[in-house]
C-alpha cells in the first residue's frame, strides 16, 4: 500500500488515500476513485491538462519509474522536462519532477501529489 497525498489550491485541505501498489491503476484513477478533481482532458499522454508535480516522501531511493513516450515528449514541448531531467530519467532511473496523472503508475512508495486545479497550469510552489 502506498500513502498518496493530493494538495491543491481547489480543495479544502490536503487528501491522503491509500492506493495498492502495482495494481496498474493511474495515479489519475486514483484520484477519480477518491472525488478528486485532478484537471483532464485526453486520458492519454497527449494534452498535459493532467499536470502533477509528485514528491517522494520515503526516506529511500525512489523507485524506478518508466515514462512512456507520449508522456516524454509532452513534458518536453510544454517544458516541464530538460533534456537532463530525461537522460536522469533514461539512465539512472530518477523520475523527473513534474509528471501526467493521466500516465503515473503508482508503485510501494508515499507521495505528495501537487497540482493546481487548472488544466495544464503547473502548481504555484510560492504559496
Amino acid at each position: 500500500m502506498a500513502n498518496v497525498t493530493f494538495s491543491a489550491p481547489t480543495l479544502e485541505k490536503d487528501v491522503t488515500v491509500y492506493a495498492v501498489a502495482g495494481d496498474n491503476k493511474t495515479l489519475l484513477g486514483v484520484a477519480k476513485q477518491n472525488n478528486i478533481a485532478i484537471p483532464c482532458q485526453c486520458q492519454d499522454g497527449e494534452c498535459g491538462s493532467c499536470l502533477i508535480k509528485v514528491t517522494i516522501l520515503d526516506d529511500r531511493a525512489p523507485h524506478g519509474i518508466h515514462l512512456t513516450d507520449k508522456e516524454k515528449l509532452t513534458l518536453s514541448v510544454n517544458g516541464k522536462m530538460t533534456k537532463a531531467q530525461l537522460d536522469n530519467t533514461e539512465t539512472n532511473d530518477m523520475p523527473p519532477p513534474y509528471r501526467l496523472a493521466c500516465q503515473y503508475i503508482v508503485r510501494d512508495e508515499n507521495i505528495l501529489v501537487e497540482f493546481s486545479g487548472e488544466p495544464g497550469v503547473e502548481i504555484d510552489l510560492r504559496r
